[in-house]
């Protein structure tokens, strides 16, 4: 693999704090004969782009002393999941009245809706764009809330493995709106991903959204492989819409 290209495609801000695993996968797409350097380059840029432009935003790739719902307004993602937050988060946890874990994985600056929460969370986020990491950990410790954002990519499995097996149970995996952005750098890697870490955690929540964002119009496709695969080998505990998203909630058999 060329490093020099890869470096050069880091040399941009919005790509400079990403994992090198996820910048490798999506060159390891382009790095054939037929393309150029150039080509190799953008085609990259290109993908990394669609992986995570989604849910971030240029406005947060700086620090700002903003509270948390301006944040949440300005990130893609969580602004169309704003007004939903406080019912998505009673209905996931309905059944439980006291401190748990929440494992956030790809989790943007979910870390900003915190206070949505109904019990005490111990939180943890695993994000691959290390400007949001920052973002989330100096919130943290400014409202002096137990939690923490930890930059990794969701491809270093062992790791991610260690960070969930850390946690007190009774724990949560979160994997909101981050299957696609899996299956774009590396095909099935989703079931994978679920099928390792679904022992280590009472519970997996599995979101999707079902309309487009900003234009709010219903997706044609459906995510049928992803459900058929979850309702064959695990148990599933719940399965909801709420705001153009849906939520799988499901845990070991």
């Amino acid at each position: 693999m060329n490093k020099q290209l890869i470096q050069k495609i880091i040399l941009r801000k919005e790509y400079s704090q990403l994992p090198m695993k996820d910048v490798e996968l999506a060159f390891a797409k382009f790095d054939k004969d037929k393309y150029s350097d150039e080509e190799k380059i953008k085609l990259t840029r290109k993908l990394l782009r669609e992986v995570f432009s989604s849910f971030t935003s240029q406005k947060l790739l700086s620090l700002k002393d903003k509270d948390s719902e301006w944040i949440l307004r300005k990130h893609l993602s969580t602004r169309e999941r704003l007004p939903y937050y406080e019912k998505i988060y009673k209905r996931i946890l309905k059944d439980l009245d006291k401190e748990i874990s929440v494992i956030d994985l790809g989790a943007g600056i979910n870390g900003f809706s915190y206070d949505f929460f109904p019990i005490k969370i111990n939180y943890v986020a695993i994000e691959a764009i290390g400007q949001l990491v920052k973002l989330m950990n100096n919130y943290f410790r400014k409202e002096k809330i137990s939690g923490k954002a930890i930059h990794l990519s969701l491809f270093e499995l062992g790791k991610v493995k260690k960070i969930i097996k850390a946690e007190k149970r009774p724990s949560i995996v979160f994997l909101f709106k981050t299957i696609d952005s899996l299956e774009m750098l590396k095909r099935d890697y989703s079931k994978e991903l679920i099928s390792e870490i679904v022992g280590l955690v009472d519970m997996i929540v599995v979101s999707f959204a079902t309309k487009s964002m900003g234009r709010r119009e219903r997706f044609r496709a459906n995510r049928n492989w992803i459900i058929d695969f979850i309702q064959e080998n695990f148990k599933v505990i719940d399965d909801f819409e709420l705001g153009g998203e849906r939520y799988v909630v499901f845990g070991k058999k």
